[in-house]
């Protein structure tokens, strides 16, 4: 078989510290003449040159300070072959400072090595890699029992570990495909069956690559492309909006109709582009894609593009979680944290701690936060819907990261999507996307027209403070500057458009008049108006519900009392509203500051 025609896997190896990872794989390399020529043969002199015995693990440890500490302090790569495969090596850090390193190489593999030392026996670290493969969905692993030569080559000594670590392993539901008794150090049954172990008769570290079974394509999955940016051209009439991102599964071409979650909106792939290179016929998993659409519709960064004729994402601000904290400071649910999944960031807290489990032990803790170290299955609530999939189906888009003072403090996967007080209000918009009647002018155009970006504009706050002078008041300044504005009263609402709420007098009336209230508004924001409403103590839950119907990010929260009374996050305060056009004046001064309006 050709090298062209070889297939490709991802491998990580895992272990504790010093349980000789690097040495094994430094081992592979050389004893398969895989090493660029005279490697082998710089490392051996430089370290004859520094009077320090020569050791394999220095082929992969390229870094100087990495030598120095004796240890991996990233996670490595290399590239290695045998006649049925191409291999990317990862060597994952197993110091357990650099846990996270380690969750970041093993959640691209598609199997894993992980390395017990004999002398040592299964360590903690050991179990909490084992844990961690699982939860990163990595299911085929072969446990390699390093360092043979330190117990004399002992086969008791390695069915002991064998059976302590199968039955740790059968607890977290992974049956490891063999284990495997070697020394890296001294080459036996690395790349050939070993003469010192006559007991050992099954495979070697290299015949046990092979075994693996390669994974089904990313390719035939369906199509997902978190988005990373939108590039507009303005330059010689090009007006084109280019969406951007890198496909994490499936593949488009033009033509196709794709869905943006969680906005629900969607378009047809009009073409597909590419910088300086023929254009391709289409884009597949692992790609740096760009396509224009036929309808120039409202998206941004965060979203995910999904194919509209194939298995659609969840979308929710709840979700149920299997997560491994590694922050030096606890993870509480009074503190507010960053989720990243694909290009989206959202604000995160934890809702309920179902259990907090030891990974070494899987024991179960009863505690109400989570410790560094610790395995939480936990509900974690973010503050704007966010669009993934659950771990048993697509693994690329259910693996999340939380962030903490600009540092990554924890990961996990997805396993359940949750309903919030949305959900209803959601379904009913994306319905209304497959079914909207798109006009031929598009917001872009409508901005340019009428030189100003459609917003909405809330005043909320207490009774009395003088909400609605100030908005008639904003609505005037506006409209004598030639803006397209119009205040929405709450009462317009109720005696008209919500009438027969108010008779029927449902238990739901007020979640279905926000609802209506987002729609009307959706249906005012897309026809480029500056939209201005009035509520008392809005809630931020009420908020939700209204901007799940709307589109744009363009949106301002004015609170009016000397009092918060409520959770509602808001961009401006004032006490009370003595002088309405001045404060009238301060509100257009920041819609100028934000490019929502022309400031002169």
């Amino acid at each position: 078989m050709s090298d062209m025609k070889k297939e490709d896997m991802n491998l990580v190896f895992v272990g504790h510290v010093d349980h000789g990872k690097s040495t094994i794989i430094g081992r592979m390399l050389a004893d398969t003449n895989s090493l660029p020529l005279g490697k082998l043969e710089q490392v051996k002199e430089t370290c004859r040159r520094n009077s320090k015995p020569f050791e394999y693990a220095f082929l992969l440890d390229a870094l100087k300070d990495e030598q120095a500490q004796g240890i991996t302090i990233d996670s490595a790569r290399c590239f290695f072959q045998t006649k049925k495969r191409n291999y990317i090596i990862i060597d994952a850090p197993g110091h357990i400072e650099f846990l996270k390193n380690m969750v970041t190489g093993a959640s691209r593999a598609e199997a894993a090595l992980l390395v017990i030392d004999a002398a040592e026996g299964v360590r903690e670290n050991s179990k909490r890699h084992g844990y961690l493969l699982s939860m990163l969905g990595i299911k085929q692993i072969t446990v390699l029992v390093n360092k043979m030569d330190l117990v004399d080559y002992s086969e008791e000594v390695f069915q002991k570990i064998r059976e302590e670590y199968s039955s740790f392993l059968k607890q977290i539901k992974i049956e490891p495909n063999l284990f495997i008794p070697i020394s890296g150090f001294e080459g036996d049954n690395v790349a050939s069956l070993s003469d010192k172990m006559s007991w050992y008769s099954g495979q070697t570290v290299l015949d046990s690559l092979d075994a693996f079974q390669k994974e089904k394509a990313p390719v035939y999955q369906p199509f997902r492309m978190p988005v990373q940016d939108i590039y507009k051209f303005t330059r010689d009439g090009d007006n084109r909006r280019i969406v951007s991102g890198t496909i994490s599964s499936g593949k488009i071409k033009a033509g196709d109709e794709v869905v943006f979650y969680p906005s629900g909106k969607r378009s047809k792939i009009k073409t597909l582009e590419i910088f300086n290179a023929a254009l391709p016929e289409c884009y597949s998993a692992g790609e740096a894609a760009g396509f224009t659409l036929e309808e120039q519709i409202y998206i941004k960064r965060g979203e995910m593009a999904v194919a509209a004729a194939e298995k659609q994402p969840q979308v929710t601000t709840r979700i149920q979680t299997n997560l491994f904290w590694l922050g030096r400071k606890s993870m509480i649910p009074t503190k507010t944290y960053y989720l990243k999944i694909g290009t989206e960031k959202v604000g995160v807290t934890i809702e309920k701690i179902l259990r907090v489990l030891d990974a070494s032990t899987l024991e179960e803790i009863q505690k109400d936060q989570i410790d560094r170290h610790d395995v939480a299955e936990c509900i974690l609530k973010t503050d704007r819907a966010v669009s993934f999939d659950l771990i048993e189906d697509i693994q690329e888009t259910s693996r999340f990261v939380i962030i903490d003072d600009y540092e990554i403090t924890g990961g996990g996967i997805i396993t359940e999507s949750l309903s919030d007080a949305q959900s209803w209000v959601r379904e009913k918009v994306f319905v209304r996307e497959s079914k909207w009647v798109k006009s031929e002018i598009s917001s872009y155009q409508r901005s340019e027209r009428y030189n100003q970006k459609s917003a909405l504009i809330i005043i909320t706050g207490e009774k009395d403070v003088g909400k609605k002078r100030l908005a008639k008041s904003l609505e005037k300044n506006l409209f004598l500057d030639g803006k397209i504005v119009y205040y929405l009263g709450i009462g317009s609402l109720l005696y008209g458009i919500d009438a027969d709420l108010k008779d029927a007098n449902q238990m739901n009336s007020r979640e279905e008049h926000l609802r209506r209230l987002g729609e009307l508004s959706n249906i005012l924001l897309d026809c480029g108006v500056i939209l201005i409403l009035t509520a008392v103590e809005l809630s931020k839950e009420e908020f939700d519900m209204i901007n799940t119907s709307i589109e744009i990010d363009n949106t301002e929260i004015i609170w009016i009392g000397k009092n918060i009374t409520t959770d509602i996050e808001y961009d401006l305060r004032f006490d009370y509203v003595e002088n309405e056009q001045d404060y009238a004046g301060m509100i257009k001064e920041r819609l100028q500051n934000r490019g929502i309006i022309f400031k002169p």
